[in-house]
């Protein structure tokens, strides 16, 4: 075996690592993969030029590298953002991570799901491009702030407090939510049942009074489908009556994690819904109904 098939096996053992630390700095799959996909090629240069051999803990030195290319992707989405064609929705969902519910033991398969919720990406979405890179790296996969400072130009303690300073946000700002996937699938469960009833006051008594629906239907799609971002139990609960035609194609799946459902209408994706529950209650709604970014998923059987 030749001295690249041999870095490359290497590389491939630390892959869905570097996938989880750029899922969780982009909350997109298809950058995410972009990002792991540019830390192979400079593994590549950096073993063409003779240097691979000196990286002596490959796991830590490809963390840190994806996690630098992630932050020159932030930054440049920031830029764009400030460009009046900037088409990036403003109730953006980050991409969800999907898998099947199933009927024996769903609290079992919950350990096996990514952890990370599409309410904590949520949040993450609103910090700086340095604070999500220091959070990240730090609170979620341990990285040395020693390590992290050279990545964002800062020195270890200033780099610390960038961490601190994005943990108060995220604590702030992240909803509380029932661990118990049991309980959040009985709730959604009946959301679904008074969704498909037309149950107006059946839905109101199950989303809490300062709910919050971020739907995403991307930069195309017009009129009652479109982006949006809705405060309230009654706003909400208007929108799900609003929609009850479709209930009937939501089945319910592990979103992030998190109870969730997914819609398929003859076939096609319509949307995902990913919910936080909290004492019996919706106290979060995260809708991706983007027909592109919905086509890129892998959507569970």
């Amino acid at each position: 075996m030749s001295g690249t098939q041999t870095l490359a096996g290497r590389f491939e053992a630390h892959r869905r690592h570097l996938q989880a630390v750029a899922y969780r700095m982009l909350g997109s799959l298809a950058e995410a993969e972009d990002a792991v996909q540019e830390a192979w090629l400079r593994l590549s240069r950096t073993d063409a030029a003779g240097e691979a051999d000196g990286i002596g803990n490959l796991g830590g030195w490809l963390t840190t590298v994806t996690g630098r290319i992630c932050l020159d992707m932030l930054r440049a989405r920031a830029a764009r953002r400030e460009e009046p064609m900037d088409d990036r929705p403003a109730a953006f969902v980050p991409d969800p991570l999907l898998r099947p519910l199933p009927h024996d033991d769903p609290e079992q398969e919950a350990l096996h799901a990514d952890a990370v919720g599409l309410a904590l990406l949520v949040v993450l979405e609103t910090l700086e491009p340095a604070e999500r890179l220091a959070f990240v790296l730090h609170d979620m996969f341990a990285v040395p702030f020693d390590d992290i400072a050279p990545v964002v130009e800062r020195s270890p303690a200033a780099t610390r407090q960038l961490a601190s300073r994005a943990r108060r946000r995220v604590r702030a700002a992240t909803p509380a939510a029932d661990p118990d996937l049991g309980r959040q699938k009985k709730v959604l469960e009946a959301f679904l049942a008074a969704s498909r009833e037309g149950d107006f006051d059946a839905l109101l008594a199950l989303l809490h009074p300062e709910v919050v629906l971020r739907a995403d239907a991307g930069s195309v799609v017009r009129g009652a489908a479109a982006t949006k971002l809705v405060h309230g139990a009654r706003a909400v609960a208007e929108q799900a009556a609003m929609f009850s035609p479709f209930a009937h194609a939501a089945r319910p799946a592990l979103v992030n994690g998190a109870i969730g459902a997914v819609t398929v209408i003859e076939g096609r994706p319509l949307a995902v819904m990913g919910v936080t529950v909290a004492d019996g209650r919706i106290t979060g709604m995260y809708i991706l109904a983007d027909p592109q970014r919905l086509a890129r998923l892998d959507l569970p059987a």
